[in-house]
């Protein structure tokens, strides 16, 4: 098995509209947390990571003309055209003797949310540009942003784990590659800020109002950011092999570093905080460690999650300190220049871990001053020298979902490793299908009555089908658990938008469930699941993509029994607009579906 080469990568955020200019602003110790002018006064005392180019700038740059184009998609265009020119994309598709197949491997939560909370107050009385329909959800804005390339991308795809998006894209395209599915992945996450996220963050009550501190004692919370960042991977073989022949026309392919292991993991815990003992970080770094076949004294630098909140950075520096001991490398949040830039986040994270690695210097953790019990003692050298080797970069999301990635100057002993698909087929043990609200009820079969009166109409029913396939198939505990999703909670988002449009302060609960992730969350909480834990959405795409990685989890042997779902809902509302742009979607309330996949001697 072929290394995974990282050959190209490109960003855009509030320190920097270009890897350079990022590098550049670290150094220089400028950071990009500023007064939020973005927004009406309401969220002006929030400081945030703002890119501070406009929409109409962005168009330009991004040539793009319209008016119904999400920032999300705008940001993304700019960062993917340098991460592609970077990694000379185009020409080794040129330079090559077969036709290679490039997927797009998107990370994002909101899609594009900024253009629907700006018609919504009109679309909810039947006027206003429905138009924005065609990008609202996370999957149309990945196909937008891939069409935006011509015939570059032969497919795509939208991970939607929150915070961790950015981050599992990139863990995805590595085995994209791994498995042959694809000859060069574009990987990385995009996400802009809007007023559904900032009063979604703000009704949870952990924004901070001056710039964040992450891992000091006196820290407050966290800084919204917003961003877009993608790398270029490709198998190593296949780099050196197109970089010969591109040579000739006075290019080549240069290998920045190697994606040398990664890991996700759920810490199956709450759906927002994490738990005391860091299980789900812990697990997570550790398979890192373990793919990479590195042992914790390996490792030069940690880029940590770090968001400054009180729970997120002690239950961090705990799991930190189950993986390394005494033999503590030097651990940063660069949070403090960039914000939280939340599906974007691990994506432009893993820029700034490879511009680290590449000039070798350690970033520094901007807002530290005193340290607290518990927490690790940031790195405050001012991006001091440093010969580094192996860099971590961990990003931890909504529901427990919890990634670690390991960057390499050169590839490791284990990186490379093969792993074989077993000879046993894949048997379904399960499946069951709710499409009717009335059977909703019977949730209270697995469900206490105070839970289930704090749960939304989608929640009950994927909770109701997946532990009903469980209980069929006679699993306690599925070894994964993957979602797919088309929009997700459509109910919820349309109650928030009423709320945001009258003036009303979000309810937190309703936000929490709003996220892609949260059933996969939910459900690993409920079966004490800690194992891989993904959520994909790309329309009717998506059940398909769940299907593929569950059967390739089993034939390498990764899992014995994975629980796949697909969850969508509608309201009169959303049908109505979904008929006026002229894409009609499914007629029931709700619909879910469960199904327990296993290895076995039966074939699907």
């Amino acid at each position: 098995m072929d290394d995974i080469a990282i050959t190209g990568m490109g960003a855009v955020c509030s320190i920097g509209n270009c890897c350079y200019e990022m590098l550049k602003t670290m150094h220089a110790d400028l950071f990009g947390i500023r007064d939020n002018e973005h927004f009406s006064s309401e969220f002006q005392d929030l400081p945030a990571g703002i890119l501070d180019v406009s929409d109409s700038n962005l168009k330009l740059i991004s040539h793009v003309e319209g008016e119904q184009v999400s920032r999300t998609q705008l940001m993304a265009q700019w960062a993917l055209r340098e991460a592609l020119e970077t990694g000379y994309v185009h020409a080794q598709k040129a330079c090559s003797d077969r036709t290679l197949k490039v997927v797009l491997v998107n990370g994002t939560t909101v899609g594009g949310m900024d253009l629907t909370e700006q018609e919504f107050s009109q679309l909810r009385q039947g006027e206003g540009n429905a138009d924005c329909m065609l990008t609202h959800d996370c999957g149309a804005t990945t196909e937008a942003i891939a069409r935006h390339f011509g015939n570059t991308f032969s497919e795509w795809v939208t991970v939607s784990t929150a915070c961790s998006s950015g981050a599992n894209a990139i863990a995805l395209g590595a085995e994209l590659l791994r498995s042959g599915r694809a000859d060069i992945v574009v990987a990385g996450g995009t996400e802009a800020l809007t007023r559904f996220h900032m009063s979604g963050f703000n009704s949870l009550m952990i924004l901070d109002h001056a710039p964040c501190r992450p891992f000091d004692k006196n820290r407050a919370g966290l800084n919204l950011g917003e961003g877009a960042a993608y790398v270029v991977m490709e198998r190593d073989e296949l780099a050196w092999k197109i970089s010969g022949k591109m040579a000739a026309f006075g290019n080549c392919v240069q290998i920045s570093a190697y994606l040398s292991g990664y890991g996700n993991a759920c810490d199956a815990f709450h759906q927002t905080a994490t738990s005391d003992n860091g299980e789900g970080p812990f697990l997570a770094m550790t398979e890192a460690l373990q793919m990479a076949g590195l042992k914790a004294e390996d490792i030069s630098y940690v880029n940590a999650h770090g968001t400054g909140t009180p729970n997120n950075d002690l239950c961090e520096s705990v799991a930190l300190r189950r993986v390394f001991g005494e033999k503590m490398p030097p651990v940063s949040s660069t949070k403090g220049y960039t914000g939280h830039a939340t599906s974007a986040a691990g994506a432009i994270e893993t820029i700034i871990s490879l511009l680290a690695l590449q000039h070798d210097f350690i970033p520094m953790n901007r807002g530290w001053k005193e340290p607290g019990e518990g927490l690790v003692c940031p790195a405050m050298d001012c991006h001091s020298f440093a010969s580094l080797e192996h860099v971590m970069c961990n990003s931890f999301g909504f529901g427990g979902n919890d990634t670690s990635l390991i960057f390499s100057k050169k590839p490791t002993a284990a990186s490379g490793q093969d792993h074989p698909d077993t000879d046993n087929g894949i048997c379904e043990l399960a499946r069951v299908e709710i499409s009717d609200t009335a059977q909703l009820s019977d949730v209270s079969e697995f469900v206490k009555p105070m839970e289930a009166r704090r749960m939304s109409r989608l929640m009950k029913a994927a909770v109701l089908s997946s532990m009903r396939a469980l209980k069929e198939a006679g699993v306690d505990t599925p070894d994964a658990i993957i979602t797919a999703t088309a929009y997700g909670a459509i109910e919820l988002s349309e109650r928030l938008l009423n709320q945001l449009c009258d003036g009303e302060t979000l309810k937190p609960t309703w936000f929490m469930q709003s996220t892609h992730n949260t059933i996969a969350g939910e459900l690993a909480i409920r079966t004490r699941c800690h194992g891989y834990n993904i959520t994909y959405s790309q329309g009717d795409r998506s059940l398909q993509w769940a299907m593929d990685d569950a059967r390739q989890l089993i034939r390498q042997g990764k899992c014995r029994t994975v629980l796949v779902e697909c969850h969508d809902e509608t309201t009169p509302l959303f049908r109505q607009l979904m008929e006026r742009v002229g894409r009609p979607c499914q007629e029931e309330e709700v619909k879910s579906l469960a199904i327990v996949l296993s290895c076995g001697k039966s074939s699907l």
